[in-house]
């Protein structure tokens, strides 16, 4: 049976466009299924699925969109009805990939239903807005933007390349064939950070000798919210939250910020977590230029060119202590708090750039102190990259996830 490209966009204004696009996936032998969005005007073709069907399933009539005269309200109901008419034929296996072409409007709308769908699943965007910021747009999905160079506004000399790439890039995808692991295992989550990098590789060393696949992001903002939003899918056994710095981004407004509810994924999902305040010793900020004024004459450090990293104080340290509390408190799963004593990261040691007990021990404080009763805290006199704090760690997660069993430590 041949696969389907699922073709998301406005049919009104780029129906040619559509159509090359088209006719280049099918020459590639598969099939197409078009949904049109589009809302002032009659499609260049006819859809497989028209536009008052995404209306409708987005809550309105499409006459009443059409008048022109609500078109913010339009943008929000396409949006919300294509997302819902994507996930349909995605469940009803009627979708193996998808492409959406269009300008910021036409990408907010096809993206939003894009971001409805697995990671994994094949999602080519061409957009006018490609060679920007498309965060806002990818969310935390793994959709594939092609800058457009031109406007998608007809089949020119440039256009036609860029179309025929989109094509060939989304067809190539939907092919391929996947290699099949010869036995799935429970997929874990850990959180690094270049800083934590030797206690994150030993700890997952040691879940996989025990049988699991340890998915490592790194916690830039959108590395903690994609970890999270793989929890909420439901798609993780356990949490090994050894690095939850973009909590101090959030505090101190930083670069690398997950938002205020960084860390809580696993508590609502009712997985097992270990937590560890890895790296909260640090906020994120570009070139030292971009460092905010107020910050200046605190103590900084220049990772590299484009990274500056700022040290937490104790106020600051109290309140993401307050965070991470909170976040154990939310658990309906077995979580443990494990603290290391002689430092949060490798700069956080003894003699180094950022080592400062009193402001970790602000942190540490407040954790014990908000934390509800039964929850256990783990207290070792080690720095967060030492060998025993990593094992501690894996020995933690393994003990919540199976019964009283011999495991194998990592050995490196």
């Amino acid at each position: 049976m041949k696969k389907t490209v699922v073709i998301v966009g406005a049919l009104d204004t780029k129906g040619v466009e559509f159509a090359f696009v088209k006719d280049l996936i099918v020459k590639q032998g598969l099939q197409t299924l078009t949904v049109d969005f589009g809302v002032m005007g009659e499609p260049g073709f006819t859809p497989d699925i028209p536009h008052q069907e995404v209306a409708r399933a987005g809550g309105k009539d499409l006459a009443y969109l059409a008048t022109g005269e609500h078109k913010d309200e339009a943008m929000k109901v396409m949006a919300a009805g294509l997302a819902i008419v994507v996930r349909r034929l995605y469940d009803e296996k009627k979708l193996d990939g998808i492409l959406g072409m269009g300008g910021s409007g036409g990408t907010s709308i096809a993206t939003t239903a894009m971001r409805t769908l697995p990671v994994g699943v094949p999602k080519v965007m061409v957009s006018t807005v490609g060679g920007g910021d498309v965060s806002a747009y990818t969310g935390t999905k793994d959709i594939i933007f092609i800058p457009s160079i031109v406007d998608v506004a007809g089949i020119n000399s440039v256009s036609r390349m860029i179309f025929a790439n989109a094509a060939g890039a989304i067809a190539g995808m939907v092919k391929v064939a996947r290699p099949k692991l010869a036995k799935e295992k429970p997929l874990v989550v850990a959180s690094m950070f270049g800083n934590t990098t030797q206690c994150v590789n030993r700890a997952r060393c040691t879940l996989e000798a025990n049988g699991y696949e340890v998915l490592v992001f790194h916690a830039t903002g959108t590395g903690g919210k994609t970890m999270e939003s793989l929890i909420r899918d439901g798609y993780i056994v356990a949490s090994m939250d050894i690095t939850t710095t973009e909590l101090a981004d959030e505090v101190c407004g930083g670069v690398f910020s997950a938002g205020p509810e960084r860390c809580l994924a696993a508590s609502q999902a009712g997985i097992p977590a270990v937590l560890v305040p890895g790296c909260v010793d640090m906020a994120n900020f570009g070139g030292i230029e971009t460092v905010p004024e107020k910050y200046k004459q605190r103590k900084l450090y220049q990772w590299n060119p484009n990274v500056t990293l700022l040290r937490t104080n104790v106020e600051e340290n109290t309140r993401m202590g307050e965070m991470l509390a909170a976040a154990a408190n939310a658990a309906s799963a077995p979580v443990t708090v494990i603290l290391p004593l002689k430092g949060v990261s490798m700069l956080d040691s003894e003699g180094g750039e950022f080592w400062d007990p009193a402001a970790d021990q602000a942190c540490f404080d407040a954790i014990k102190r908000n934390l509800r009763p039964g929850i256990p805290v783990i207290e070792m006199n080690v720095n967060i990259n030492d060998q025993e704090f990593s094992d501690k760690v894996a020995l933690t997660m393994l003990g919540m996830l199976e019964a009283s069993r011999d495991f194998i430590i990592c050995d490196e």
